[in-house]
């Protein structure tokens, strides 16, 4: 895997019911201020999101949020980013958000995180691209989504390998080495991987 200049962070527009949370996410922006790795985010200023941002440009860091123009109200799109990119649907800021990203840092979030992760594990299953994708599974948040990829698998709906595209720590301090160490996968999609 080469250096990572830029990791794009989908997490929640709340803070969620434990403090831990927010300890997580302040202490991943000041890892990506740390080792001068730009945040590409979801553009709010509320939630983790806000958390996270805030941490990030505190610590004189890079960020650029990519929100849709509909939610500039009620995700109070954030006007001292670096950079703040407007576009059109959800879809554009998805795409946009992986096009501005070298790899991906899943924390705890609602439907709309849930729906990210699934897009971008899934493009990657695709080969539509090889970017390294890490889940930090603070408290145990992720343990279903874990338990429900392994029924998937157990079902017959997706190959064994399916977890081999993405990797999941508790350790936010494990985040950046697992992305670096990630290995680079061919990014053809053949149908044992469908």
């Amino acid at each position: 895997m080469s250096a990572i200049a830029s990791v794009c962070v989908f997490c929640g527009s709340r803070t969620g019911a434990d403090d831990a949370y927010s300890r997580a996410a302040r202490e991943l922006g000041r890892i990506l201020v740390e080792r001068g790795i730009r945040l590409v985010y979801g553009g709010g200023s509320i939630g983790l999101m806000g958390v996270l941002v805030e941490a990030v440009i505190e610590g004189g860091g890079q960020v650029t949020g990519v929100i849709p123009e509909f939610l500039m109200r009620r995700e109070v799109g954030n006007p001292t980013l670096t950079e703040l990119v407007v576009v059109d649907s959800m879809h554009e800021r998805k795409a946009r958000m992986f096009e501005l990203a070298d790899a991906f840092v899943i924390l705890p979030g609602g439907i709309g995180t849930l729906d990210e992760t699934i897009e971008i594990i899934t493009w990657k299953q695709l080969g539509l691209h090889g970017k390294p994708i890490a889940i930090l599974d603070v408290g145990g948040y992720w343990s279903a989504f874990e338990s429900l990829v392994a029924r998937i698998v157990e079902a017959g709906f997706a190959y064994r390998g399916i977890r081999q595209l993405y990797a999941v720590t508790d350790d936010v301090e494990r985040l950046l080495p697992i992305l670096e160490s990630a290995p680079n996968p061919s990014v053809s999609a053949s149908s044992e991987r469908l």
